[in-house]
């Protein structure tokens, strides 16, 4: 859809006058069609005129194609303030971390992939759950994201932010081999086919293979397909796309700092080699644009199926002296769902208005078991020999699960002035959910059912002087497992004084912003941001699950900047600061919560950001370095020390252009070999006899690390025919 000539410049884009579910129809138009000319850089869109906020935006292809990643789920970096990490390896949902929150696996962050969404309520190990392994980086064409609870189309898991990854329409046909030092091989094949209809069938495949450097080795080893049937535009067309995934290997857990420093285990070690994930997912999406010179109309349906086994032993032999801590979740899920809207514009005099009414529906079926295992076989002790599966620290369970998510919403545009706009959305949400156990006599633990009204809205004022300022306000939520809600499984949500968690946790927002580009080839977005939630998501490493704890609130301050002096040269930055507390009194937090000593919350960063240089058309050199940041953080709630490190890493791309269809590129990861934790935590462990009977289950509290990776180097072929 964008034409673009160079790297960098100025093009013409037909912005169709849907507005599509991914909140990406920002433009305003008083016909079917409008050619808006707007400047594109190597990152982002320059969205002034049509975002509704300052941290609204659209990253291009460019930038992803440029941009150095060690896994796929790091594109969403481009994202300005968005980290993303892992602690446990590749078979894992990666960490989320934005704005001072630590998003886990995905609570607070709405992914979504051709309108499919990616995060999984009441999910075995972590609620929101978001694993992007499934998806080829070369079928990305660009990445819209919102932040704050100010969209009216975004749902659960959207009110901190959310990404919507577009697929290609069109994808030349080429092969990308790579290999690494880390026992990294990867060999991608995909293209085109043209029928004379105009329509298009795009065929991928990808395999992969990661040890990732650690002992012993990972051995992540993935299969992935793609078949996408597309013609028009998504405003003006249809698609049909059908998704395959297949992954396993080991996982490397966060280790107990001691265990390393003792060298019982190295730095990349593991005192469980067992410890390990099996994923797969198939899904079949489709996509109908039709646009009228008055009106757009926007549908999508998807259907997917997922399977998950991760074992994890966090604790070790802190439970369980003679057989260990490791657990074992399943799920089986499948999920069917669809949404619609209809965008009406008209104009009123010299006042022009536009209007999009939808509805979202989202129905899961899902099975979700935790056992008790020692080397991935399942201990006879979770039954006492009559059947009752509840016994013990690690009882067993197994739940089936449904839900259902029911959304409707409304958002209206009105240009009053050329120099002023307003935004004003309402959106009603109403959860369902059964929960019924597999094991017990008695299967049926309950129901549960809640909606949620949520205001939002924002004024725009400008541009002058090339100069937007924007203030919105609104009201989100994220959805709590089930199981928890419910209380019907032991370590699941919150079984706290103050009752059982809620079904749909609200949270409420504020956000003033500013975008300028008035001065040459400079691009620059502020924003200051506060967001309370009535209650926080909080990991529980001994349950390895979240868990809904007391209500908080983040401030903070966002910048972002896009410099280009050259057409072959970008130089990029976006830096986020926070301040992350409980906002309860120190009484309250002690008697009803359990958290006593003060008001931080655990592993919440102070900063987050990146800093990189992009560089293409440079003869026939291309590439881009960046900076990785991630600030300090208290480990556990309440008080400040103990507190992570967090880390700085430094990522590059180097590439040249053989031929016009033969390119090779060295990338280099961790270039200075920092020594630093991509993700740490605190809490007790036993790890050998000695311990055991010394500390019994109070354990040894210590830090417990998963380590970057070190330095590392990939060297990758792409090859057109």
């Amino acid at each position: 859809m964008f034409r673009r000539s160079s790297f960098l410049g100025v093009v013409a884009v037909v912005v169709p006058s849907a507005a599509a579910p991914s909140a990406n129809a920002w433009a305003q138009s008083s016909s079917a069609q409008e050619t808006v000319t707007v400047t594109v850089t190597a990152s982002r869109l320059d969205m002034m005129g049509r975002a509704i906020t300052a941290s609204q935006g659209t990253v291009t292809k460019k930038e992803l194609d440029l941009r150095p990643v060690y896994r796929v789920g790091q594109l969403l970096e481009a994202v300005p303030g968005l980290v993303v990490t892992v602690h446990s390896g590749e078979g894992k949902a990666n960490q989320y971390l934005i704005r001072g929150y630590n998003l886990d696996h995905g609570t607070d962050i709405a992914n979504f992939i051709d309108d499919m969404p990616v995060n999984r309520p009441t999910n075995a190990h972590g609620q929101g759950y978001s694993d992007l392994n499934f998806f080829m980086a070369p079928l990305f064409s660009g990445i819209d994201y919102t932040k704050g609870p100010y969209f009216a189309s975004i749902g659960d898991f959207g009110a901190v932010a959310s990404t919507h990854i577009r697929l290609l329409d069109e994808l030349p046909n080429q092969i990308i081999a790579s290999a690494g030092t880390l026992g990294d091989e990867d060999l991608f094949a995909g293209g085109t086919y043209h029928f004379t209809n105009g329509m298009r069938l795009i065929a991928a495949g990808e395999l992969g293979h990661v040890d990732g450097g650690t002992t012993p080795p990972q051995n992540f080893r993935k299969i992935a397909s793609t078949l996408r049937l597309s013609q028009g535009t998504d405003a003006d067309g249809y698609s049909l796309t059908g998704m395959y995934y297949k992954g396993q290997g080991r996982n490397i857990t966060d280790q107990p700092l001691r265990a390393i420093d003792g060298g019982v285990i190295d730095r990349f070690g593991t005192l469980d080699p067992t410890d390990g994930s099996q994923s797969e997912r198939w899904s079949v999406s489709s996509h109908y644009g039709v646009t009228s010179e008055h009106w757009a109309l926007s549908s999508s349906l998807y259907l997917i199926h997922s399977t998950m086994v991760l074992w994890n032993n966090f604790t070790h032999l802190l439970d369980d002296p003679l057989n260990g801590d490791q657990e074992q979740q399943d799920e089986t899920r499948s999920t069917a769902g669809g949404q619609t809207n209809a965008t009406y514009r008209r104009a009123f005099w010299n006042i022009r208005t536009e209007t999009t009414l939808g509805l979202q529906d989202r129905f899961d079926d899902d099975y979700i078991d935790r056992r008790h295992t020692r080397d991935r076989v399942v201990l006879p002790y979770c039954n006492d020999g009559n059947g009752d599966y509840s016994i013990g620290v690690y009882a067993c369970t197994a739940d089936r699960v449904t839900l259902n998510d029911l959304g409707l919403y409304g958002q209206n545009t009105t240009r009053w002035l050329p120099w002023l706009r307003t935004v004003a959305g309402l959106r009603e949400d109403y959860q369902t959910a059964t929960d019924r156990s597999v094991l017990s006599t008695n299967p049926f633990l309950g129901s549960v059912h809640q909606p949620l009204f949520q205001p939002k809205g924002s004024i725009v004022i400008g541009p002058w002087r090339e100069t937007e300022l924007y203030y919105s306000a609104g009201k989100g939520f994220h959805s709590d497992d089930v199981r928890g809600v419910l209380q019907s499984v032991p370590l699941e949500g919150t079984q706290l004084n103050a009752g059982r968690a809620p079904l749909l946790a609200s949270t409420f927002g504020q956000e003033i912003g500013l975008r300028n580009s008035s001065i040459p080839h400079l691009q620059l977005q502020a924003a200051i941001f506060r967001q309370d939630f009535t209650s926080e998501q909080q990991y529980d490493q001994d349950a390895g699950q979240d868990v809904a704890q007391a209500p908080s609130r983040r401030e903070g301050v966002e910048l972002s900047a896009q410099w280009r002096p050259r057409h072959w040269i970008e130089l990029n930055g976006d830096v986020a600061f926070a301040k992350a507390r409980y906002f309860e009194n120190a009484a309250t937090l002690a008697s009803t919560y359990g958290i006593a000593g003060g008001a931080y919350i655990a592993n919440a960063p102070n900063v987050t950001g990146s800093f990189g240089i992009l560089v293409d058309d440079l003869g026939p050199w291309f590439g881009g370095v960046e900076q990785r940041i991630l600030g300090s953080y208290p480990l556990t709630d309440g008080v400040k020390y103990p507190r992570g490190k967090g880390y700085s890493e430094t990522n590059l791309d180097v590439g040249y252009k053989l031929t016009p269809k033969l390119k090779l590129q060295l990338s280099i990861y961790n270039l200075f070999n920092t020594h630093a934790a991509s993700a740490e935590y605190y809490y007790a462990t036993d790890i050998n006899a000695a311990e055991v009977a010394k500390y019994g289950t109070s354990g040894v509290s210590d830090y417990q690390v998963h380590y970057l990776e070190p330095l590392s180097a990939r060297l990758t072929l792409t090859a057109g025919f």
